[in-house]
């Protein structure tokens, strides 16, 4: 398809456009909201259930572990424990990395052909952007803690602290909206300008992409340009997370925006690649010990076979193994 991203905007643009249309019906706007709300939480919580339940109760009969590195051998080789880990306590370290710092997205590289040969190099910054999204995403999750839980719990305050190191302006500029916007936009310039990633993305890649934008833009202008109702959003929050929605005078139109694109994400997560959030924790390639060698592995989804040793066939055919000269093993004994 030609027009994959053209289409993936129009489907994220969407929402926006509904939560526009609706700022427009001040009657419809609190059923419809959090019957929005409402549903797209349902459906994140039993769909992130659903995969998850259903990647646990899959059977890994055999350790296959991404194995990187030296494998633990003989005491005069040294092994690397992270890159193939031979015990849990390896692995844990392993997953520990992969899971906070992405370790094998920072050993990423790429390859460029020269006259005579290829050069391959270190390339960085798809991991320099995904560190700064998903670092910042998280960050800026905890931070809307406060408009959803009363009293705001104190370490809300020192992530914000933390989050503007700088008084700047009013209100205090926040790193994480700058990190987050920049790990998304690059992101999102790497699948248009990249040929080889542009070929290979399909239109749920940038449905999630401009979804993030989506949601980025608009709550960076609300805080920094919109001069909205945060009183007002943070009683219909509560309202939202105590069942008793109610929705106050004065909220902005983007707010309606941001919150339906916020649902759309939700609703997306569970059924999109997105779910890698939850599928790294039960990845066999990663969080298992590669000690095959030091310790034998039974399938227990064997089914019972049965077997014809090598006793037993001698025993059928020993007359004839005698003629034909052919030595028995009882005979070696």
């Amino acid at each position: 398809m030609k027009n994959k991203p053209a289409i993936a905007f129009l489907i994220a643009a969407t929402p926006a456009c509904a939560g526009f249309t609706l700022a427009l019906f001040p009657q419809a706007r609190l059923p419809i909201a959090a019957a929005v709300a409402y549903a797209a939480c349902c459906f994140f919580i039993v769909g992130i259930q659903s995969r998850v339940l259903r990647w646990a109760n899959t059977p890994v009969p055999f350790r296959i572990p991404t194995t990187a590195g030296q494998q633990k051998s003989l005491a005069w080789i040294r092994p690397a424990k992270l890159d193939n880990p031979a015990t849990g306590i390896a692995a844990t370290g392993r997953m520990a990395l992969e899971i906070l710092c992405f370790r094998s997205l920072f050993r990423n590289t790429g390859a460029r052909i020269t006259k005579d040969r290829m050069i391959f190099r270190e390339s960085l910054g798809l991991w320099l952007a995904a560190i700064l999204f998903h670092w910042s995403f998280l960050l800026i999750f905890l931070r809307h803690l406060r408009f959803f839980v009363e009293p705001i719990p104190a370490f809300v305050f020192w992530l914000e602290k933390l989050d503007s190191p700088i008084d700047v302006g009013f209100p205090h500029l926040f790193v994480s909206d700058i990190t987050f916007l920049a790990g998304v936009g690059y992101l999102c310039w790497r699948r248009f300008a990249d040929p080889a990633v542009r070929y290979i993305s399909l239109v749920s890649d940038y449905l999630a992409l401009w979804l993030l934008l989506g949601i980025g833009a608009t709550g960076v202008y609300m805080r920094y340009w919109g001069h909205v109702n945060v009183a007002g959003i943070k009683q219909f929050a509560l309202g939202l997370a105590t069942f008793s929605p109610t929705l106050p005078q004065g909220i902005s139109p983007v707010f309606f925006a941001h919150l339906f694109l916020v649902c759309v994400l939700a609703v997306y997560i569970p059924s999109g690649k997105i779910m890698h959030g939850a599928g790294v924790w039960l990845s066999p390639t990663r969080n298992l010990a590669n000690n095959n060698r030091a310790v034998r592995h039974v399938n227990p989804w064997n089914a019972p076979v049965k077997t014809h040793t090598y006793a037993e066939w001698q025993e059928e055919n020993k007359d004839k193994l005698k003629s034909a000269g052919i030595p028995l093993e009882e005979d070696d004994v």
